[in-house]
């Protein structure tokens, strides 16, 4: 696939020109006010007591399998999604050459927001990012992929985005 086609796929066209938005609503300022106690009109959740925009789990994989096998890859990601209840917007997956035996990256976006993943095999490591906001449960993706690529290790880091708003 040639570089265009690829940013054809994400919605760039690079032939026609962009073109102007005109916000139609009336803005005041750039303070937006966020009221804890009330019930949200979005998908912010309250984790932990902490009112945020959702869970962002850093997650690396160390001495793991498969990482450059693009169907197993798939595959995780898909059950992460269905696993921790999110909803799958599109996948993409872009394995490296020689295919086979180097890395991948991707990502699949979400309604929930994405889960994105960049694998080295010849080091047995793969760094993911699962961000997800509402109802879904982003920490059962850890089981999903320990059960895929089989890591001697792994480190999970959490962070609550949109937590000082």
């Amino acid at each position: 696939m040639t570089d265009t086609n690829a940013q054809y796929q994400l919605g760039m066209d690079l032939d026609v020109p962009g073109t102007a938005h005109e916000d139609t609503q009336a803005t005041t300022n750039n303070v937006v006010a966020f009221n804890r106690d009330a019930e949200p009109a979005d998908h912010f959740i309250v984790k932990n007591g902490v009112a945020c925009a959702g869970t962002h789990l850093i997650i690396d994989l160390m001495d793991a399998e498969g990482l450059a096998d693009i169907d197993l890859i798939d595959a995780a990601m898909r059950e992460c999604v269905s696993e921790a209840g999110a909803t799958l917007l599109h996948i993409h997956l872009h394995p490296f050459t020689p295919e086979g035996i180097s890395g991948v990256s991707g990502v699949a976006v979400l309604a929930e927001s994405h889960i994105s993943i960049h694998t080295w095999p010849e080091r047995g490591y793969a760094a993911l990012d699962v961000f997800m906001c509402g109802d879904s449960q982003p920490e059962k993706c850890i089981d999903v992929l320990k059960k895929h690529f089989r890591p001697g290790e792994v480190k999970v880091s959490e962070l609550l985005r949109g937590s000082d708003l």
